[in-house]
């Protein structure tokens, strides 16, 4: 079983009794029933399973759910199992959207409190944002994402010991022994080539076929289309064109969506496609990255809407659009092949995954730098600057950027596959492996007094 870090979070969910219902969001193939199912049954002696996917393109028996008389009876028609109360029984609504009143159902069934609940959806995201209806207040929601680079080194034996150095190296910033770097490199490339889907993960340890990972990967792509298509007609084609976009977008020096592209129309702006971003976004299956000209903390004051850049949500899905079933590209550094989008891209999802919400740096005179992300404990910005190549202390942008005294940067990082750590005023060089570190996840570290 592969390790994820989001296990203990609903094993601490369900061992603290909490009647409120855990809602776990995210993209389609992440891995959220298997995980959810796995930690159930250490908790639960019955755990009933309801897809409702299966149950709409089936029998139906939620279909006409309103009340909770009316769960209960088509939860006794769904299952014989023998339910015992709230304390030993779970149900597991999974792909919830499906029945969105079953979301507005949620708050009276935990009022009742007869059983547990625990609910997840694909596309939960687009529904709870299209909802007017979400009882806020009875769920908590949790978000989903691929293997990130740690779970990934885990998953090929990289172990916690290790990365417990690696950590104790990144707070004092010190680079890696060289042998620990090569290994922790080649683990790399190969986490850019396979990502972080659960499937295309385990296909990769079973059989270390590069053209079976990718089989995967694409038909995971294609039910991401299939799922866009389920919108009307004129949504559906839209998002398509706008997925499709993205990884010859991110080949573009700037990398931003170009609105005139989506439909080779001059003069669309980025609110004729609202709802077609939205969509990407909030099923998962996209990452935005907002700009910022005038930076200051909290960095979401001053987003701009307007100018947007688009990542998949996987770098092996980037890496398989890009490369098809060629490694070279990405393992060998080939001469003429650009990775610099393939980087970012695993940047991007590494501080999603992290919980840090994403935006770059777009200023017409001073340049742009990739990311920027929030520093909460020094209440600062942390601009961010992604290198491939050699040359990754040519930075002009960064360096105009920590040298404004009305930006108040502390720290700002470059990285890049070199293995040395050096640090050049507010400027630090780092390795691409040290970003699994850059997390802004809450933790319990017992109450904030105030």
């Amino acid at each position: 079983m592969l390790y994820r870090k989001i296990e203990p979070i609903i094993n601490d969910y369900f061992k603290s009794g909490s009647d409120k219902v855990l809602v776990v969001t995210g993209a389609r193939q992440t891995g959220k029933s298997y995980i959810i199912r796995h930690c159930a049954a250490q908790h639960f002696k019955n755990v009933v399973e309801i897809n409702l996917i299966e149950d709409a393109e089936g029998s139906r028996l939620f279909d006409n759910v309103r009340t909770t008389d009316d769960f209960y009876m088509a939860l006794a028609a769904f299952t014989s199992k023998q339910l015992g109360d709230f304390s030993d029984t779970l149900i597991f609504l999974d792909e919830i959207q499906e029945y969105p009143q079953l979301l507005t159902l949620i708050k009276f069934l935990r009022e009742e409190g007869r059983y547990r609940y625990v609910a997840s959806g694909s596309l939960l995201g687009v529904t709870l944002k299209k909802s007017s209806s979400i009882p806020l207040g009875s769920i908590d929601i949790l978000k989903m994402y691929p293997l990130d680079f740690e779970e990934f080194l885990i998953a090929n034996d990289f172990g916690q010991p290790a990365i417990s150095a690696m950590r104790d190296n990144f707070k004092s910033m010190k680079s890696m022994p060289e042998g620990i770097h090569r290994r922790l490199m080649d683990l790399y490339k190969r986490y850019l080539l396979v990502g972080g889907l659960p499937e295309a993960v385990n296909k990769f340890l079973e059989t270390r076929d590069l053209i079976q990972v990718r089989a995967v990967q694409q038909t995971i792509a294609e039910l991401y289309r299939l799922d866009a298509s389920k919108y009307d007609r004129d949504h559906s084609l839209k998002i398509g064109r706008i997925y499709s976009l993205i990884p010859s977008n991110m080949e573009n020096k700037k990398k931003r969506v170009v609105y005139k592209d989506i439909e080779n129309q001059s003069g669309k702006r980025s609110a004729d496609y609202e709802e077609e971003m939205e969509y990407l976004v909030s099923s998962g299956i996209a990452l935005e990255v907002k700009a910022i000209s005038n930076p200051k903390f909290p960095l979401i004051e001053t987003e701009q809407k307007n100018l947007l850049k688009l990542y998949f949500n996987d770098p092996g899905l980037l890496t398989s659009a890009l490369y098809r079933n060629n490694p070279a590209p990405v393992l060998n550094n080939e001469s003429g092949i650009n990775l610099g989008s393939v980087y970012e891209c695993a940047v991007a999802c590494q501080l999603a995954a992290n919980d840090n919400s994403l935006f770059y740096y777009d200023n017409r005179s001073r340049g742009e730098v990739d990311f920027l992300i929030d520093d909460y404990s020094t209440l600062s910005v942390v601009p961010i600057e992604v290198k491939s190549g050699k040359d990754y202390k040519r930075h002009i942008a960064i360096s105009r950027f920590v040298s404004n005294e009305e930006y108040g940067v502390k720290q700002a990082y470059v990285i890049s596959n070199n293995r040395e750590v050096e640090s050049d005023g507010k400027i630090c060089y780092i390795p691409i492996y040290y970003t699994i570190f850059f997390d802004n996840r809450l933790r319990a570290k017992g109450p904030v007094l105030i």
